[in-house]
């Protein structure tokens, strides 16, 4: 990234910051599960396999906790950001093909998940039991505007990157409380 009439050289270091901070965080989820991390294109791609876990959605206009499928057994992330300053990518169309032996297990669009520190794509899957897998990642390039003239004719192609030999362990995390613990009002600011 350079400067341009968009992005000063300060501006920039605050971008640069951020991305420091989301590296960081990968960093934690690699230690703490196992992340994977590839350069592709213009993004860096980290991989992650958990175990299936339920998450918050909407239903009749209130976010209502929602338990993984009960054939579930597994939990796939993707995190993007961009290579150039190591920020998260919002926005993009990620999809995923698992396969094992040659033989394709499930291809799915991973949404995009909040996370409390990582943001990232994924799902639940069902996966026919532990062993070593391949992941093709797909992100299509994203129809986003773009800012600045100099640093915004990027992410004009989409990416394909590959995870061999990744190693998958079936498994469920376990269910939060029905009522969630120290709830707060929301603050502005941190």
């Amino acid at each position: 990234m350079e400067a341009s009439n968009e992005a000063e050289p300060g501006q920039l270091a605050v971008a640069r910051g951020e991305g420091d901070a989301y590296f960081r965080a990968l960093k934690a989820m690699e230690q703490e599960s196992g992340a994977v991390l590839k350069a592709a294109g213009e993004y860096l791609v980290a991989l992650v396999q958990e175990n299936a876990e339920g998450m918050h959605g909407w239903e009749d206009g209130q976010l209502v906790w929602h338990e993984a499928a009960e054939d579930a057994n597994g939990h796939l992330e993707i995190a993007v950001a961009d290579l150039a300053d190591g920020r998260f990518v919002p926005g993009l169309d990620v999809t995923v093909t698992v396969s094992r032996g040659g033989e394709e297990i499930f291809t799915a669009a991973l949404p995009f998940l909040w996370h409390p520190f990582l943001h990232h794509y994924g799902c639940n899957f069902a996966m026919p039991g532990p062993g070593t897998y391949t992941v093709q990642v797909h992100i299509s390039a994203p129809d986003f505007l773009r800012h600045d003239p100099v640093n915004g004719k990027r992410f004009a192609e989409p990416v394909e990157v590959a995870f061999t030999g990744v190693r998958f362990e079936p498994g469920r995390k376990p269910s939060p409380q029905a009522e969630p613990r120290g709830t707060a009002a929301p603050t502005a600011g941190r």
